[in-house]
């Protein structure tokens, strides 16, 4: 059997992977969306499942309450030790921190800060099984901390509670030729030697670095293992090594795909002849492979489609922030109900907390979802966005007159409010079928349903990324700043479906 590249086709951005027993499992990336910390399985690295989060919301809750895309949770660390799960990562303005839980599915320890600082990022711990001895190594943001391409060493306590020395700069990259931008560091022990495997280069253009030393504290010496080469995949680097029960060895990382955000490929990986790895097709990402050597399963991926049962959504949505007790409403029928949550930003979605959000497809699809305006308020409106440092979105608004209407809109990156995209209609019924179709390039092309038959509205719409972020789906209900409730909108039937 052979599988395909990417393993998961959608922004599962910066990952890291562990093997226990026979389960392997992946989190990544989540930065200012709550719940964060996604948490996959699987038990053959190609196909996935979502199986939930470490982090409910992020601390200290108040710094969260609005969208901070290139702020919180970034690049984490997943280990297992002492029969625990361990997850360190960087706030790169608050620190280190960590949580750790007897399962995957927790229950998940509140985050602790174990080093605080600007800048600190993308943090690995390792414990030395041979001598008891646990080490933290991280890597620097110039925007928090004016320095970057360098990776800090510590001793840790073996607790994971703290740090037990003031650091030292073990890999200085400056000092290597052609090296910039190294981050993301992975640390391991193998064959008598402390490795670091790090990409360097840059998300979009860079490569995937390998360092080794005889003490943990260096010197090291350095090789590139992964570049792009004369294949497709653009800078294919940052991701974890994991070994199977049969000592097959693999490397997951990802590859930046613009609004399609950080998709994630699986390398074999093995041992060089002169100890060093080698990774892909003789340090080429492949793009077709033999599966590993390992049980088949059936085809997985984390799930996309939702009815909503009692108003409950699946775990692939994520609110934009921190959410609030009253957002959604749980009832007894299927279908989520939003309430028009007020708001002085109602003419800007970039903006507003109270969005649920999941990944854009990686592949060309049609998103669908139907729509009922409850909310009597003028200038209640819901719809379905595609969210990004642009946004467009198609839905539904009640008017002065008490009427409601289909609209359509859009605002551009460096717009700060948004504008018809198509002119309103009339939806006498207060219902509507909605539809994105997501082509080649992430170039969406949004559609209505009144009851008539579809139509499209308005021209093509290319998706963005956030800074670090892809471009992400959304929905959404609100009402201008007011006193008192301004009702909530019902979305049933939400389903993504390739074209």
């Amino acid at each position: 059997m052979t599988y395909r590249n990417p393993v998961l086709n959608a922004d599962w951005s910066d990952p890291d992977v562990v093997r226990v027993g026979d389960d392997f499992y992946l989190t990544a990336s989540s930065f200012g969306r709550a719940p964060g910390l996604p948490l996959l399985h699987s038990r053959d690295l190609v196909n996935w499942t979502l199986v939930g989060h470490a982090l409910e919301r992020l601390e200290p809750a108040a710094d969260f309450r609005a969208p901070r895309h290139d702020c919180g949770v970034w690049a984490p660390s997943l280990r297992f030790h002492d029969d625990r799960f361990w997850i360190f990562w960087g706030d790169p303005d608050q620190g280190i921190f960590q949580v750790n839980a007897p399962e995957i599915r927790g229950p998940w320890t509140r985050p602790h800060l174990v080093k605080e600082g600007k800048g600190l990022i993308d943090p690995c711990p390792l414990w030395d099984d041979e001598t008891g001895e646990a080490y933290l190594v991280h890597a620097w943001a110039k925007s928090r901390a004016g320095v970057k391409n360098r990776l800090t060493g510590h001793r840790m306590r073996p607790d994971g509670t703290s740090l037990l020395d003031e650091g030292k700069v073990i890999v200085d990259a400056d000092r290597i030729p052609g090296w910039f931008t190294l981050e993301g560091p992975k640390l391991y022990r193998h064959d008598g030697w402390f490795w670091i495997l790090a990409p360097a280069g840059g998300v979009e253009t860079g490569w995937q670095g390998a360092l080794r030393a005889r003490e943990f504290f260096g010197p090291y010496e350095e090789r590139i293992v992964l570049e792009q080469k004369d294949t497709d995949v653009n800078g294919p680097h940052q991701g974890g090594w994991v070994r199977t029960p049969s000592g097959e060895d693999w490397f997951l990382h990802f590859q930046q795909r613009g609004a399609y955000g950080r998709v994630v490929h699986l390398q074999p990986m093995r041992w060089g002849a002169d100890g060093w790895p080698v990774v892909g097709d003789e340090g080429a990402p492949v793009l077709e492979h033999r599966s590993p050597d390992l049980p088949v399963q059936p085809p997985a991926a984390p799930a996309t489609d939702d009815d909503f049962p009692g108003g409950r959504f699946g775990r692939q949505w994520q609110w934009a922030a921190n959410p609030q007790d009253g957002w959604a409403t749980h009832h007894s029928g299927d279908g989520l109900r939003l309430s028009c949550v007020r708001t002085a930003h109602a003419h800007d979605l970039r903006k507003l907390p109270h969005v649920l959000t999941q990944r854009l497809p990686g592949v060309p699809s049609a998103v669908e979802v139907g729509l009922t305006l409850h909310g009597e308020e003028p200038g209640a409106r819901a719809g379905l966005a595609v969210l990004g440092d642009a946004f467009g979105w198609i839905g539904l608004e009640r008017a002065a007159d008490g009427t409601v209407h289909l609209v359509h809109r859009f605002a551009e990156q460096v717009a700060e409010r948004e504008r018809d995209a198509d002119r309103p209609r009339l939806a006498p019924d207060g219902r509507v079928h909605l539809r994105i179709e997501i082509g080649a390039g992430a170039r969406c092309r949004f559609a209505y349903d009144l009851g008539d038959g579809p139509h499209h509205s308005g021209p093509v719409f290319a998706a963005a990324p956030w800074r670090w972020v892809g471009a992400l789906l959304g929905l959404f209900a609100l009402a201008p700043a007011g006193p008192g409730h301004a009702g909530a909108a019902s979305f049933t039937g939400f389903r993504i479906r390739p074209l």
